[in-house]
């Protein structure tokens, strides 16, 4: 316990998801249920920003593409219940396999590059994919699909906010507890080695690209899920979420929360929506202010939100210190070391 508390980076984040637990029942207590949609509006996009983080802050791919991801899963919905499919298993499988194989698809033909180029061909995907469901006139077009049936899991019924608040914060609180045990598993292991040094990865005979493909796939398969709950939440399918701003959000959320860190995703899409939020109700120009107050929260650390919170962390005695960063060489070797023992 007295190793919790001197540690703000950890008890802060728990903390916050301790609160987010409680909001429901606050929120019907004192009448106000527009924060039950406002917070699951949060917790869905921790839940994107997670699956981004799998392949930005543990992998090193800069994807301007998630956007695509987003809005595939809100559709899977959406479409199905245009069709009278109202069994959330179906919008889920639908959701998982659409997802999965168009990740698969624009993984593998996007990371044959890097860079700036691997940047601009997941946009490029991403743009396609909105130009393709408002063309679709029959579903809505830009206008975008209203949805009458929502997902429903036995007796579970996503048809109201507060429905898919729960199960939106079983899904952030399971991602955040995958993200912290994939982090030093051999696989998480692997991509932060690429990341820092592929070269060096690969000259041991490790198959870099694969696992990058497989950390794209599953990112925007996590993505999907969180496309589906707030297809719920709004029950509305929109194209512009899969506008390439809605990706340039996502990035920005992983980034102030902390990139590569467990909490960064939920700490990042609080702080970024609740002053987008904040900001609106004091002002209509409240861009202006917004968008030097994320430059700053940037700035003053490396590693966003969670990297200011470890600076109040507790530092063991000199002689007992461990170092909590490492070099490139030394991630490269764990990351090949854990490879070849799981093989």
């Amino acid at each position: 316990m007295t190793s919790l508390l001197s540690r703000p980076s950890t008890w802060v984040p728990l903390l916050v998801l301790l609160l987010l637990a409680s909001v429901p029942f606050v929120a019907e207590a004192a009448g106000q249920t527009f924060y039950i949609a406002f917070f699951a509006r949060i917790i869905i996009y921790a839940i994107a920003a997670c699956a981004l983080n799998i392949a930005l802050g543990y992998g090193g791919l800069v994807s301007f593409g998630h956007s695509l991801f987003l809005g595939l899963g809100a559709y899977a919905v959406g479409l199905a219940s245009f069709h009278g499919v109202g069994s959330g298993w179906v919008h889920l499988l639908l959701c998982l396999g659409a997802c999965g194989l168009v990740a698969f698809v624009t993984g593998a033909i996007s990371l044959r590059t890097s860079g700036i180029a691997f940047i601009m061909i997941t946009l490029a995907f991403a743009q396609m994919g909105y130009f393709l469901f408002v063309s679709l006139k029959n579903y809505g077009g830009d206008d975008g699909l209203s949805i009458a049936l929502g997902s429903r899991f036995g007796p579970i019924d996503l048809s109201s906010a507060t429905s898919v608040y729960v199960a939106a914060f079983v899904v952030l609180v399971l991602s955040i507890w995958w993200l912290a045990r994939l982090r030093v598993a051999p696989f998480g292991m692997v991509i932060r080695g690429a990341r820092q040094n592929a070269r060096r990865v690969s000259a041991a005979g490790i198959p870099v690209v694969r696992y990058q493909l497989l950390a794209y796939v599953v990112s925007g398969m996590l993505c999907g899920v969180a496309g589906l709950l707030l297809a719920n939440l709004n029950a509305f399918a929109s194209p512009s979420t899969l506008a390439w701003s809605v990706s340039g959000e996502l990035i920005v959320i992983v980034v102030i929360g902390g990139l590569g860190t467990v909490f960064g995703p939920l700490m990042g899409a609080l702080v970024f929506l609740g002053l987008e939020e904040v900001l609106k109700g004091f002002t209509e120009h409240w861009m202006v202010i917004f968008g030097p107050l994320i430059v700053i929260v940037a700035l003053l650390g490396k590693r966003g939100i969670v990297g200011l919170l470890e600076r109040f962390d507790a530092r063991p005695a000199p002689a007992a210190a461990t170092p909590t960063l490492v070099d490139d060489t030394a991630t490269a070797r764990h990351a090949i070391s854990a490879a070849k023992g799981s093989a």
